[in-house]
């Protein structure tokens, strides 16, 4: 036997690939599960359905999926960078939705601002392709990107203590166990990927067992329900102001899907290589992974699911099951849209405690705010340069002085139509950020040794 023949197969696919049948489904329920629980707490946290959300986040994947030619092996889920400015709509907007678990009267107002993120992305989609992605760079260095994660990550911090004090016992039981879960369950496979699901298991459990959870939801609701699709509110003042602040916060999600996108590309050209196959290189479409991206936007905001963006969780799945197929993530997409009429899972998920959340929103919310530190070292910024000082400064005193301590969050600054009750704290300091930055770009301070 020749040393070629003794070679160990190549187990893996690649974009193009399509697996036998048994192993697309069951790949793709993995998907699915990965994306699950991120997906179902922001909608839960922004009292959007549930139903509609899982609904959107199929169709929206699929709908990218083609756009991008079936190149780029991408999943779409629920995006946390989106919660501040939503959240605290809900808090200015949604008089009477305090009780409820799906406020239709914001989420339609929301809409508007999910479908302007959309148009956002598929503009500066266009511009890479044809300026490149220096130019991305240096509207957005990792300065104001990094500094805006933190500011949204940090600013939630009263929203997470606020649910958590329901009850804080359960709270901090559903705090420890997901972060434990992941801690110990990292590299395990399709385990690593749920610390979310388990940790929320286990402070569901740990609420039943102390009896405060009220299971009226779950007996109530049909084992099949059309999801509650709602159409964008065009015509309400509002919803243009909040549509703006909703869109700047794509200067958080952009970066984020390059990473995303550079990452992937390591792993697949890795696992072409091995299989003596040609490249595809697909960190050369970044513009068309960010007109993909709106596009999955546009589309919840048509549905009535929240915010996206292409989730890493399903991006480490794929590194760690080397599956990049395309006809696997379609597939996951079909499951999701499935799921989305199964009205005895929205009853259930509705069913959760808010000290259940709070706990989550504890870790979560921590995370992203550590995320942006993370991005702000990975990229070698160097802080001791005045003009990095000055922009990272602004926006987070900005943003999260702003979003605690003045009412509603809002700077007192009118701006007809767009901002007539006052400027958004987070809107606020992304605006100052990127304008010290333009500022910087035009008049370089002259360097000294």
């Amino acid at each position: 036997m020749s040393v070629k023949e003794k070679k160990t197969k190549v187990i893996g696919y690649l974009p193009q690939d399509k697996p036998p049948i048994g192993a697309t489904l069951s790949l793709g329920l993995q998907q699915v599960l990965t994306m699950f629980p991120a997906t179902v707490l922001v909608a839960i946290l922004t009292k959007f359905d549930v139903g509609a959300t899982l609904l959107a986040s199929g169709i929206g994947t699929i709908i990218a999926l083609l756009v991008t030619k079936r190149r780029i092996p991408m999943y779409y889920g629920s995006s946390f960078s989106y919660l501040a400015v939503v959240m605290s709509a809900i808090a200015r907007l949604g008089v009477n939705c305090s009780d409820l678990n799906y406020c239709p009267d914001v989420v339609r107002i929301v809409q508007v601002g999910i479908i302007l993120t959309g148009v956002l992305n598929i503009i500066i989609g266009f511009i890479v392709q044809k300026l490149g992605k220096r130019v991305l760079d240096r509207a957005l260095p990792p300065i104001v990107t990094g500094s805006m994660a933190i500011t949204i990550g940090i600013a939630l911090a009263g929203a997470a203590l606020n649910d958590a004090g329901s009850n804080w016992g359960i709270a901090f039981i559903t705090m420890f166990a997901t972060i434990l879960f992941s801690v110990f369950l990292r590299g395990k496979g399709l385990l690593g990927m749920l610390p979310i699901l388990f940790g929320a298991l286990v402070g569901y459990v740990a609420a039943a067992a102390f009896g405060i959870i009220d299971y009226t939801t779950i007996i109530g609701a049909n084992w099949i329900a059309l999801p509650n699709i709602t159409f964008p509110a065009f015509g309400n003042g509002e919803a243009w102001g909040l549509g703006l602040s909703i869109a700047l916060i794509a200067i958080a999600t952009i970066p984020e899907s390059t990473a995303h996108l550079y990452q992937m590309s390591l792993y697949i050209d890795e696992l072409a290589k091995e299989m003596g196959r040609g490249e595809l290189k697909i960190k050369n479409l970044i513009g068309v992974n960010l007109i993909a991206d709106g596009c999955n936007d546009i589309v919840n905001g048509i549905l009535g699911g929240c915010a996206g963006t292409n989730y890493g969780e399903n991006n480490s799945l794929m590194a760690i099951t080397r599956n990049y197929s395309i006809p696997v993530l379609m597939t996951a997409g079909v499951i999701a849209i499935i799921l989305s009429f199964f009205g005895k899972l929205a009853g259930v998920i509705y069913s959760i405690p808010t000290a259940v959340t709070g706990g989550l929103m504890i870790y979560l919310f921590g995370v992203i705010g550590m995320q942006g530190l993370a991005l702000i070292q990975s990229e070698k910024v160097n802080l001791f340069d005045p003009k990095n000082l000055a922009i990272g400064a602004v926006i987070m005193i900005i943003g999260i002085g702003g979003n605690m301590a003045l009412p509603n969050g809002l700077f007192p600054f009118s701006v007809p139509v767009f901002f007539p009750n006052g400027i958004p704290a987070i809107v606020f300091a992304a605006i100052l950020g990127i304008s010290l930055n333009a500022i910087f770009q035009i008049f370089s301070p002259k360097e000294t040794v």
